[in-house]
C-alpha cells in the first residue's frame, strides 16, 4: 500500500463532465484528486451539434454558466449543462488544461483513448528530473451525463483497489486485468516517468 494517498488525475477533454465528475467522487472519497482537459479549448454543446459553446480554458465556470443563462436558460436547464456547470463551480473556479500543469501524480487517468494519447505524447515530451512513475490508464467512457457518473464510479472502484495494493508498480496488470473483465471495458496502460 502506498504509503501517501494516491495522488490521482482525471483527464477528458474539457475538464467539463467526465473528468469533473470523476473528480468530485474522488474527492469525496478522500482522494487527493485533480481534474484537467486536454483540448486547446473548451467546448459544450450548443443549439445545434455544428454550433457549440467555445470557451477558453482561462474562463470560469460560473462565467460560462451566466452566459449561458443569457444566450438559452431553457434550452441549457433542458440538457442538464447548466446542472454540470453548478457542480463544477463547487467544486474549482475554472477548468485546467493537463498540458499546463507540472504537478506529479502516481496515477492519471484518461476518460478516451484520443486524450490518453495528448496525455502520454506530453508527459514524453518533458524533461525527466526525478524518474518516478505515473501510470497513465484509459478508460473509456461516453460524454454523456449518464456514463459520465457510471464512469466515475468505476474509475473510484479502481483508484481504491490500487490505494490498497501492496506493490502497486508489480500488482497494476493483473489488477487491470480483472477490472476488464468485470466490467466489460478495455482498459489502456503505459508507465511514463517523471
Amino acid at each position: 500500500m502506498p504509503s501517501h494517498p494516491l495522488r490521482v488525475a482525471v483527464v477528458c477533454s474539457s475538464n467539463q463532465n467526465r473528468s469533473m465528475e470523476a473528480h468530485n467522487i474522488l474527492s469525496k472519497r478522500g482522494f487527493e484528486v485533480r481534474s484537467f482537459g486536454t483540448g486547446t479549448h473548451v467546448k459544450l454543446p450548443g443549439p445545434a451539434p455544428d454550433k457549440p459553446n467555445v470557451y477558453d480554458f482561462k474562463t470560469t465556470y460560473e462565467q460560462m454558466y451566466n452566459d449561458l443563462v443569457r444566450k438559452d436558460k431553457e434550452l441549457y436547464t433542458q440538457n442538464g449543462i447548466l446542472h454540470m456547470l453548478d457542480r463544477n463551480k463547487r467544486i474549482k473556479v475554472r477548468p485546467e488544461r493537463f498540458q499546463s500543469c507540472k504537478d506529479q501524480f502516481d496515477l492519471v487517468i484518461t476518460c478516451e483513448e484520443r486524450v490518453y494519447d495528448q496525455v502520454l505524447e506530453d508527459l514524453n515530451s518533458r524533461e525527466q528530473e526525478t524518474f518516478q512513475p505515473v501510470h497513465v490508464i484509459n478508460v473509456d467512457i461516453q460524454d454523456n451525463h449518464e456514463e459520465a457518473t457510471l464512469g466515475a464510479f468505476l474509475i473510484c472502484e479502481l483508484c481504491q483497489c490500487i490505494q490498497h495494493t501492496d506493490d502497486m508498480e508489480n500488482e497494476m496488470d493483473e489488477l487491470l486485468q480483472e477490472f476488464e473483465e468485470k466490467s466489460s471495458r478495455p482498459f489502456l496502460h503505459t508507465v511514463c516517468f517523471y
